[in-house]
């Protein structure tokens, strides 16, 4: 089943839900937020659901990071999926309603730059040529290839993106441009990479950038762009490339945050202890990179301990070792 269709499938499963819970009084656990995030998740509540035998339902909605915040702040969801930390405002956010929160890195994403497979021309990509393309001053100046290098051709440059609410367009902006959210207004824009792998997919001319399970899943469709990291290697994303440290600085943890009222609840606690035992493996068969026994184990203890807040103190940070954030003390 491709991701698309369990999007769907999941959104469906929702709708049902609802109908279940109220006749029924079936236990149910909240989710919202990344859509990177969402494979991750969506193949745990598919193993955990069987693993119940239909005593809790699990649903899972795609509404970018940004917007599974808001949802998560104002209490109406268990687990929010984030594709970079929680920020200053979302904190506040949470502070003002009385939302306390466990923050646990689940995983890693190779963030992925794609072109058009008729695009004979681009052999790889340095950080300083994407920011050239991204920068809020390429806006309306910046339109063709050979713009951003000479040795490129005359062609129109056409680019996609995930919207404003996406955790990705947050990562990104703050790797390539130094600053998050600052970027060109003038790309397609959509919470939803399907959206993004379509447009790349039909322009011959365009590039674009989202997760790496949702280009390989569309692998025959796009071609990912090598980028040449800080020792000058071109380095095509790849599992490997992410474990060995040598595809930066787009790769990235990925989190799950749980609402401390929430945790009390043994439908949301045995989920989330399912999800940390079981999540690695269910990882890298969606093709993200799984953290080390050592991580899940230590984020189980921060977990049992309902250890509360953010590691990261409102900032995202690039290259940033899940080992050393499980440690930190989190600030709320």
């Amino acid at each position: 089943m491709n991701i698309r269709v369990k999007m769907i499938a999941t959104l469906v499963a929702a709708v049902g839900a609802t109908a279940a819970t109220g006749a029924y009084a079936q236990a149910l656990v909240k989710i919202d937020g990344s859509s990177t995030v969402f494979p991750i998740t969506e193949a745990v509540a598919e193993d955990f659901q069987k693993a119940k035998k239909g005593a809790v339902r699990v649903t899972v909605g795609i509404s970018g990071t940004g917007g599974g915040f808001k949802k998560f702040c104002r209490g109406e969801t268990d687990v929010s999926n984030a594709s970079r930390p929680i920020v200053e405002k979302e904190m506040a956010a949470c502070r003002e309603a009385g939302i306390k929160y466990i923050e646990l890195p689940i995983a890693f994403d190779a963030l992925t730059v794609v072109m058009n497979p008729k695009n004979s021309f681009l052999k790889q990509i340095t950080v300083a040529e994407l920011k050239t393309m991204w920068e809020p001053g390429a806006q309306g100046k910046v339109t063709k290839w050979n713009q951003i290098n000479p040795a490129w051709p005359d062609q129109n440059l056409k680019l996609y993106g995930p919207g404003a609410d996406s955790g990705t367009f947050d990562y990104f902006t703050e790797a390539v441009v130094g600053k998050s959210k600052s970027s060109r207004g003038d790309f397609t824009a959509s919470e939803d990479d399907n959206v993004l792998v379509q447009g790349v997919s039909r322009d011959v001319g365009g590039l674009g950038y989202f997760g790496f399970a949702y280009y390989f899943e569309n692998k025959d469709k796009l071609k990912a762009v090598p980028v040449v990291n800080k020792k000058g290697v071109a380095v095509t994303p790849s599992l490997e490339a992410v474990m060995d440290g040598s595809y930066e600085p787009l790769s990235r943890p990925i989190f799950i945050y749980i609402s401390a009222k929430s945790a009390d609840k043994p439908e949301v606690k045995e989920f989330i202890e399912y999800y940390l035992k079981h999540g690695g493996k269910l990882a890298k068969e969606v093709k993200y990179v799984p953290l080390t026994d050592a991580d899940y184990k230590h984020a189980l203890d921060n977990f049992s301990k309902k250890k509360t807040g953010t590691a990261f103190g409102g900032h995202a940070e690039i290259g940033v070792k899940v080992a050393d954030l499980l440690k930190r003390d989190p600030k709320e």
